[in-house]
Formats: structure tokens, C-alpha cells, sequence
């Protein structure tokens, strides 16, 4: 896996050797970045974006968004085995301080308490058999945490039938391969 655009272009990202983890395919991240750019259902600048991905993994998500000039990224996973491939990845991209690793269970509400930005894309990933993650979603609704023309972006199995429309807006929802990507306004 590497990075696809920006600074960092080609750059490669560290994996981890667990069978738990299930990193986002370059081809699904490409998609991601070209819905971002082009979209006409939301407008987001990444260079003056504030971006949170949630169950980050090895970061390739934040990472790609850092490679694209986005302001700032806050990762978060609690994952041991990631999250040391996590801070590999971060570390490798030398100069770079434009993020924040938290090491928490994404699940923990004082997380959502304590972030201070608005966020203009919060990317979350969960394992495909989590069902629990639209609390999550509720958290950061509730907490008011993504910006009014911010939007956020849901990586699920293609397969999975999540009930999102009750409580969320589904701007737009695109499958790759055995997955699908769900961008939401909250």
C-alpha cells in the first residue's frame, strides 16, 4: 500500500502482520479523494481541511489526507498492534507535525468531549461485523463536531445493511470491489 497523491506521492505505508486489520485498498482511496474534489453534493477544500479518522488502522486515510495538504489530522485507534505500524507511518513522513494521535477506545464518549475543532471530513472505518459505529456517529452529531459543510465518510462492507437514513443525510454511496463508501452529512 502507498500513498496515491500529494507530497508524499508513492511513499510506502508500513502493514501491519494481524489478520484484524483490514487496511483501505488504494483503489477505494483514489475513489474517496476523486468524490472529495469532484462532487457536486459538498464542497471541501482538503487545504484548509480539519480531518478526524476514527478506527484509523494504520493511518492511511489521515496519511493520504497529510500528502494532500489538509490542515490538520486527528487519528484515532487503540488497536496495540496498529497503532505502533501507525506511529511508523507518521514518523516516516520526517517533517510533518500537522497531527494528533489519540490512544483511546473510539467507543469512549470523554473522547468527543475533549476534541476542540470542527471537522471539515471525519472518516471512520470500523471492522465490517461492527454494528455499533452509528453511536459513534450519533456522538460527534450530537456534540456538534462536523463542520456545516463538512462531511463524513463511512467505509463499510458492501453487503452490510446499516439503517443510516434514519438519523443521517446520505449524500452519496459508491461500491468498490467488496466494499462500499457512504459519505453523510450529520
Amino acid at each position: 500500500m502507498r500513498i496515491i497523491g500529494g507530497s508524499f506521492k508513492g511513499k510506502k505505508l508500513l502493514q501491519p502482520n494481524d489478520s484484524k486489520t483490514r487496511p483501505l485498498k488504494d483503489l477505494t482511496k483514489e475513489s474517496i479523494f476523486n468524490i472529495i474534489y469532484h462532487s457536486k453534493k459538498f464542497n471541501i477544500n482538503l487545504n484548509s481541511s480539519v480531518v478526524l479518522d476514527i478506527f484509523s488502522g494504520v493511518g492511511s486515510f489521515g496519511i493520504e489526507c497529510i500528502s494532500r495538504g489538509v490542515k490538520n489530522v486527528v487519528f484515532i485507534e487503540n488497536y496495540r498492534n496498529v497503532l505502533t505500524v501507525l506511529k511508523k507511518n507518521l514518523i516516516n513522513l520526517k517533517s510533518v507535525s500537522n497531527y494528533e494521535v489519540i490512544e483511546n477506545n473510539v467507543y469512549d464518549e470523554k473522547i468527543y468531549s475533549s476534541l476542540k475543532n470542527k471537522f471539515d471530513i471525519i472518516f471512520l472505518d470500523p471492522p465490517y461485523k461492527d454494528k455499533d459505529f452509528v453511536s459513534i456517529l450519533l456522538k460527534i452529531k450530537a456534540k456538534n463536531l462536523l463542520s456545516p459543510n463538512g462531511v463524513a465518510i463511512l467505509h463499510r462492507h458492501k453487503n452490510e445493511k446499516d439503517n443510516l437514513s434514519v438519523n443521517f443525510k446520505i449524500l452519496e454511496e459508491k461500491k468498490y470491489g467488496i466494499s462500499k463508501i457512504i459519505f453523510l452529512s450529520l
